[in-house]
C-alpha cells in the first residue's frame, strides 16, 4: 500500500492506518529478513523515517504523542546504525568509482573499497549484541503500534486542512533556511539540513499526492533527484570525517590525500548540481505553498460531504 494520507477521508484514522502499515512492515522485514539481516536493518530504518515524518507532520495536533514517538523511532534507528553505516561507506566508493577519471584513481578507489570491506565485517563481528537489538527494536514497534490508540487529531475540515498546511510550511521553511546557509556557507552540516528538509518535502509529496496528482508527481520526482544528490554528498561527508580520524586505515600520507582530491572533487560538483536544482525545487515561498495545501484539502474535504 501507498505511502499516503487520503484527504477525503478522516485525518486521524488515515494517519493511524498509515503509521500501522508501516510499523507491521518493519516488523515482518526485521523478523523474516527476506534478503538478510543486513538489508533488514536497512529497509526498517529508512520506515522509521517515513513514521517519523508523518508524525511531524500532524505534530501540531497532539505534541505529546508527536514527541514520544518520534524520540523511540529516533533511538530505535539509532540502535541499527553501526553495521548500516559502515556498508554506506563501502557503497559511496563504488560511487566514486563510477566518477574515476584515470586508472590510478580507480585503483586507489578500489583499495579504498577492500579496506572499508574489512572494517565493516570487523564491525559486525564486534557487534555480537546485534540479534538482541533487532529483537529490542521489534518490541518497540509493537509498542509504537498499541500507542497509535493515544493519538488524538482534531476532525473537522477547517482544522485538519490548517494543520497539515502549517506542517507542510513548517518543512518548507527549513528547506529555505538550510538553502540560504548552504549558498553562504560550503559545510557538511548545511548540506546536510538541507537533505534531510528535501527528504521531508519528497515525503510530504508522497503523503499529499491525492491533493494534486500530476503536480506532486513530477516534483516528487525532482525531490527524490535532489535527495539522492545530497545523499551522496553527505556520504562524501562522513567518508572526509573517518579519513580524517582514522588516516591510517588508508595507507600512506600519499594516498590519503590521492583520496581526499577525489572525493572533494566529486563532492563540488554534486553541490553545485544539487543548489542549481534545489533553487528551482524550492522556488516558491512556503506561504504560499502552505496555503495551496490548505485550499486543496478543504475541496477535497467539501467535495466528500457533498459526494
Amino acid at each position: 500500500m501507498p505511502y499516503r494520507i487520503r484527504p477525503d477521508r478522516p485525518l486521524l484514522a488515515e494517519v493511524q492506518s498509515v503509521a500501522r502499515r508501516e510499523l507491521e512492515k518493519a516488523i515482518e522485514t526485521l523478523e523474516a529478513r527476506p534478503e538478510g539481516l543486513h538489508e533488514a536493518i536497512h529497509a526498517a530504518r529508512k520506515i522509521f523515517k517515513r513514521l517519523r515524518n508523518l508524525y511531524r507532520l500532524v505534530a501540531r495536533g497532539d505534541k505529546a504523542f508527536w514527541r514520544r514517538e518520534n524520540t523511540r523511532l529516533r533511538e530505535a534507528g539509532r540502535s541499527l546504525s553501526s553495521i548500516r553505516d559502515a556498508t554506506a561507506l563501502i557503497e559511496t566508493v563504488e560511487h566514486l568509482s563510477v566518477h574515476a577519471l584515470t586508472d590510478d584513481e580507480a585503483e586507489t578507489l578500489a583499495a579504498a573499497r577492500e579496506v572499508l570491506a574489512l572494517r565493516r565485517d570487523d564491525i559486525a563481528e564486534s557487534e555480537r549484541d546485534l540479534q538482541a537489538k533487532v529483537s529490542g527494536v521489534v518490541t518497540e514497534c509493537r509498542a509504537a503500534v498499541s500507542a497509535l490508540h493515544d493519538l488524538s487529531l482534531p476532525s473537522k475540515a477547517g482544522h485538519t486542512a490548517r494543520l497539515v498546511a502549517r506542517g507542510w510550511r513548517r518543512s518548507l521553511d527549513e528547506a529555505h533556511e538550510a538553502l540560504d546557509t548552504c549558498k553562504g556557507e560550503s559545510h557538511g552540516e548545511a548540506f546536510h539540513d538541507l537533505r534531510k528538509a528535501s527528504q521531508a518535502y519528497w515525503m510530504n509529496l508522497s503523503l499529499l499526492s491525492d491533493l494534486w496528482p500530476s503536480a506532486f508527481c513530477a516534483k516528487r520526482r525532482d525531490a527524490k533527484r535532489l535527495v539522492d544528490l545530497l545523499g551522496h554528498e553527505h556520504d562524501l561527508t562522513v567518508l572526509i570525517t573517518l579519513l580524517d580520524h582514522e588516516p591510517e586505515i588508508f595507507g600512506n600520507g600519499e594516498g590519503q590525500s590521492f583520496l581526499l582530491a577525489i572525493i572533494i572533487r566529486r563532492q563540488m560538483d554534486l553541490r553545485r548540481e544539487a543548489l542549481t536544482l534545489a533553487g528551482r525545487i524550492f522556488a516558491d515561498a512556503a506561504k504560499d505553498e502552505a496555503d495551496i495545501i490548505e485550499t486543496l484539502w478543504m475541496r477535497a474535504a467539501i467535495q466528500r460531504r457533498t459526494g
